[in-house]
């Protein structure tokens, strides 16, 4: 918890031209002002990481598939997989 002034927002993005089931991308909004529902994080690396590690965002964000975090993780500056 914290104001959301100092929180990333991060939302699910469809590629809608993929076909029958596109890939859910995670894209970072940090004006907050992207539509849909958004899940919230501090923006270091360390809770980052925390969040891919419990699978928190398909959680906060109701998703059953997969995600691919790599534009938040470039966001935040992070190496990740």
């Amino acid at each position: 918890m914290d104001s959301w002034s100092a929180l990333l927002r991060v939302v699910a993005a469809t590629d809608g031209d993929a076909g029958g089931n596109p890939p859910v991308r995670l894209r970072p909004d940090p004006r907050h002002r992207m539509p849909g529902r958004g899940a919230w994080l501090h923006p270091t690396p360390d809770c980052f990481e925390l969040a891919v590690r419990r699978k928190a965002f398909g959680r906060a964000l109701h998703l059953q598939a997969a995600v691919d975090v790599s534009a938040v993780a470039r966001h935040l500056g992070v190496q990740h997989e």
